[in-house]
């Protein structure tokens, strides 16, 4: 079930995040922080409105959505997104469409594994580049 992603979740690594990066066109510094940054999640809702809290110590979002909503999204490099949450099974999807020419479609999915692990998986559309990220629950 869904509820299991609410919660506080930090960073504990990636696997093949530079590549996705790289597919998005994120400069070498910008991804060298993205790979070494520790970074948290804090996934919530209230009635329909969904909130995730993204911080690290570098840069910091929050998402403010409605499943099924498309909505603005400013990306943590930089880009404008259109970008649409929805739920499928177990997993939170999350579909970011370009609204500059030059950026590229994206699907993100977060949903908790086995080991009671978040794990997100980004995927570069149009090549299929796919990262995990893998998120340990924790305290505040």
């Amino acid at each position: 079930m869904v509820d299991k992603l609410f919660g506080y979740w930090k960073l504990e690594k990636n696997e093949n995040f530079d590549k996705y990066m790289v597919e998005n066109k994120v400069n070498m510094v910008l991804r060298k922080v993205g790979n070494t940054i520790t970074s948290y999640e804090e996934i919530s809702r209230e009635d329909d409105q969904w909130t995730i809290n993204i911080t690290s110590t570098f840069k910091s979002t929050k998402l403010v959505f409605k499943l099924g909503e498309p909505f603005e999204e400013k990306t943590m490099d930089g880009r404008t997104m259109k970008s649409t949450f929805s739920i499928e099974g177990d997993t939170l999807v999350c579909l970011q469409d370009p609204i500059k020419d030059g950026d590229i479609p994206s699907r993100f999915v977060r949903e908790v594994n086995e080991d009671g692990k978040m794990v997100l998986t980004c995927i570069a559309i149009p090549t299929n580049v796919v990262a995990k990220r893998y998120f340990q629950p924790c305290q505040k």
